[in-house]
């Protein structure tokens, strides 16, 4: 019989029977072996699920705590680094408040009075001459009117210098 022949009859038992029986034999050949009948395995019961979670269980929670406890240091490191931050602001704020009380103290109610008394384009030319920022702590200590003529009569650069510094000074936000 040839190969052909043996398909087709094996075709055709094999329409009629289970796939999982119909083996082919080759002439001359052994008989295969009939496979082993598989068993189940006996589905584990209650208790033995208990105790493995019982086992487990503290396992568990010793990782969750340790999660935990990994999540709290990253935020406290997060937090320290904000207060450092924080701290450094207020500091440089502080130095910032400090240096405005010092400039505005630094035109004393006598030179002011100096001033005052001056005629504009003699004040003008003087102040021209001062540091820029005692020149301006003074004419921020003048009558607001007396100030615009001796500003009026400055040069343009120096005027626009002190102006500056007088809307800085007068700034009530931190400057940051």
């Amino acid at each position: 019989m040839s190969l052909f022949a043996t398909a087709a009859i094996v075709a055709l038992v094999g329409s009629t029977a289970r796939a999982e029986e119909v083996r082919q034999v080759l002439p001359g050949g052994q008989a295969p072996a009939q496979p082993a009948q598989l068993t189940r395995e006996k589905a584990p019961d209650e208790s033995e699920i208990q105790r493995f979670c019982s086992n487990i269980a503290d396992a568990a929670r010793d990782r969750r705590y340790a999660l935990q406890a990994e999540e709290l240091k990253q935020l406290q490191a997060g937090i320290d680094e904000r207060m450092k931050a924080l701290e450094a602001k207020r500091t440089e704020y502080e130095e910032w408040l400090k240096r405005r009380e010092v400039f505005l103290a630094r035109a004393e109610d006598s030179v002011v009075k100096i001033y005052a008394g001056m005629k504009p384009d003699a004040a003008a030319e003087r102040l021209a001459m001062v540091n820029a920022e005692l020149a301006a702590a003074i004419l921020m200590k003048l009558d607001s009117r007396k100030a615009g003529v001796i500003l009026n009569e400055m040069d343009q650069k120096a005027a626009a210098t002190l102006t500056g510094i007088m809307a800085s000074a007068a700034r009530r936000v931190d400057p940051s």
